[in-house]
């Protein structure tokens, strides 16, 4: 698989992240509850669940954004209580709603965000990355949401994390955006970059993720490949009618509007 780091043996990809007993409470209120999973190197690992099941608090812990309250994070190493700003300068995270300065265009925003790590980038190179090219001298303001969504995930990766975390990437967004940024995702993959991510499309999680965790209420409840957890439902006698499409209303309206973004 390309960009999946292997250990010595050859066998299996070494684990980049390690969560073990995570836990978070807010007003005596356990909101994540001695969770524990591990994150390959090199894979796409997606956290799903409705609504307040902890997805997000889970990530602020692991990017070192919010503190932990019980448990321990490692993260390529580094114990992130205790390495908190060397955890900042590893990781990059686009999040649901991304605030940029305003007045100030997109090619200087990445050159100031690359300066927060003492790193020496080339605006240019970034945005060609996100296909924000023509865009490089407007401001944030200016943009659609498909585009702050991409500029987003190009300023997360201005320091050259190891890797990345993305919050909703595609909420919001129409189908041809959301299918450029799957497009972008499975690229920034494929450069050995772990990405995590949480989404509440299943679709997406089934394309994009390697394996994926289920939260509900603070817990994991499921953790495997997309494959194995629908294999493992059909083993228990799960059924629905069989109708067999070769085509969904969204091929239908990319093939009527063409795949081309409309920014």
């Amino acid at each position: 698989m390309l960009g999946v780091c292997y250990n010595k043996d050859m066998t299996k990809p070494k684990n980049i992240i390690e969560v073990d007993g995570l836990t978070k409470r807010y007003g005596g209120k356990a909101v994540v509850k001695n969770i524990s999973f591990s994150v390959r190197e090199g894979e796409i690992f997606g956290v799903l669940g409705p609504n307040g099941a902890g997805k997000t608090t889970t990530l602020e812990m692991i990017e070192a954004l919010r503190p932990i309250d019980a448990g321990s994070v490692t993260l390529d190493g580094y114990d992130v209580k205790r390495d908190a700003e060397k955890i900042k300068h590893i990781i990059g995270v686009q999040l649901q709603s991304s605030a940029f300065f305003e007045k100030i265009t997109l090619r200087e925003q990445l050159l100031m965000f690359a300066s927060f790590y003492d790193k020496t980038v080339d605006p240019m190179k970034l945005l060609a990355q996100v296909e924000l090219t023509d865009k490089a001298d407007s401001y944030p303001e200016k943009l659609s949401g498909g585009q702050k969504q991409r500029f987003s995930i190009a300023s997360a990766l201005v320091n050259e994390p190891r890797v990345l975390f993305l919050d909703e990437p595609t909420t919001g967004l129409d189908p041809q955006a959301r299918r450029n940024l799957w497009e972008l995702i499975q690229g920034i993959k494929k450069r050995g970059i772990t990405i995590v991510l949480t989404s509440h499309y299943m679709e997406e999680a089934e394309l994009l993720c390697d394996r994926l965790a289920i939260m509900d209420s603070g817990k994991i409840i499921a953790l495997d490949t997309p494959r194995k957890l629908i294999k493992d439902l059909l083993a228990k006698g799960f059924k629905k009618p069989q109708i067999v499409e070769q085509a969904n209303l969204e091929d239908v309206y990319i093939d009527l509007t063409g795949r081309a973004l409309r920014d």
